[in-house]
């Protein structure tokens, strides 16, 4: 099955992801994936890092000629800054060493203290480096490569934010559809509704001035997902569990939720359900609301499918305000400011869109199976006919 493994620090020479699964002849670039990472960059109140940080990727293997081979796929993405500069070449370099400046005060709301507890490390750059968001880049270069591996079945998944801090989308507001994604692309917050789009770049300025941070929710909608991916069988088979825990994942992730999640448990069980009914023109199921976020029983249905992730609001802060202790001197003190972004709810909605393409993809792979992209989507028509 498909099944991805990530390597590299934020402040590192490189991050490199190996993709294994894929079946040969799938079309796909560099260009094509670097267009998807430079989305992730997407976003008002984003720090400076993101203008100088550019993505410098390279195909190393299991690619030829622009198709895969059905071999695992690996990809290297430089850190620019690393090579602008030798600022993090002594702190950051593998050869055997030690720092000349140890972090031993810790950050709340960061890997740190928890990590260095867990490995007995006593410099927090050993566990900050990786535990950074930065690693979210090779994610987003394996998600384009799922995405691509979708498109051949004509699943598209998209994201917008629907809330940032306080401000959020009314409900029952238009949710956009793939052909709308440059549109909310081209929104400074990736909001698909314009006059939230305002109130949120308000709330952001506010936020700014205060030195603070924000966080918010982004929804992800999958169109075109075949039904029976995933499984009623097995708990760790199951679709909506698979990206929950995929989307839980990303670094600052607080919540998850598939479909009216929280907002149906408050129902009473006659409104909080998704109608059935037979099409004839189409000669197809079809539910009548999205309330269950496109699954039941673990498994796709066919219809839309919803995922929502909540961010809780960064951490670091441009105003230094959150207290700490020292682990190596045991003294009190504010937490210290590396880089950071007054929001990253923008960015993290294409984070998010990767983790679902890639679980996605991976059950799509293992219901449909398949060493060639032909085979693969040959078999998925196979199966839709019978339904």
């Amino acid at each position: 099955m498909l099944r991805f493994l990530t390597a590299g620090e934020s402040h590192g020479q490189a991050l490199v992801v190996i993709i294994e699964g894929l079946p040969a002849g799938l079309a796909i670039t560099v260009e094509q994936i670097q267009a998807e990472m430079a989305r992730r960059r997407l976003g008002f109140g984003r720090g400076p890092r993101q203008r100088f940080e550019v993505d410098d990727l390279t195909l190393l293997g299991g690619v030829r000629h622009g198709r895969t081979l059905g071999s695992p796929l690996a990809i290297e993405i430089k850190n620019t800054e690393w090579f602008r500069s030798d600022k993090w070449h002594d702190e950051m370099d593998p050869a055997p060493g030690a720092t000349k400046a140890p972090l031993t005060q810790v950050r709340p709301g960061h890997a740190d203290l928890a990590g260095m507890q867990k490995y007995g490390f006593t410099d927090a750059r050993d566990v900050l480096e990786r535990a950074s968001a930065r690693e979210t880049a090779a994610r987003v270069a394996a998600g384009a490569v799922a995405k691509a591996l979708l498109s051949t079945l004509g699943v598209d998944v998209i994201s917008h934010v629907i809330q940032m801090g306080s401000v959020r989308v009314p409900d029952g507001a238009a949710r956009p559809t793939p052909d709308q994604l440059d549109r909310v692309d081209d929104s400074q917050v990736r909001c698909f509704d314009l006059a939230a789009t305002d109130d949120m770049i308000a709330e952001i300025k506010a936020c700014a001035k205060e030195g603070d941070s924000l966080g918010g929710v982004v929804e992800v909608l999958a169109f075109g997902v075949p039904v029976g991916l995933g499984s009623h069988v097995h708990w760790d088979r199951k679709l909506d569990a698979m990206l929950a825990q995929a989307v839980m994942s990303i670094q600052a992730v607080k919540g998850v939720e598939i479909g009216d999640g929280f907002e149906v448990a408050g129902r009473r069980g006659s409104a909080a359900h998704d109608p059935i009914s037979w099409d004839a023109d189409a000669k197809a199921y079809r539910r009548g609301s999205t309330l269950a976020g496109g699954t039941e029983g673990g498994m796709s249905t066919g219809e839309l499918l919803v995922v929502r992730a909540a961010m809780k609001p960064l951490a670091t802060l441009n105003k230094p305000t959150l207290a700490t202790v020292d682990t190596e001197t045991k003294e009190s003190g504010v937490s210290f400011k590396e880089r950071t972004d007054v929001t990253a709810v923008p960015a993290m909605g294409v984070v998010a869109e990767t983790m679902v393409s890639l679980v996605l993809a991976g059950e799509a792979q293992r219901k449909f199976g398949g060493d060639s992209v032909d085979e693969f989507v040959r078999n998925a028509e196979a199966f839709a006919a019978t339904l």
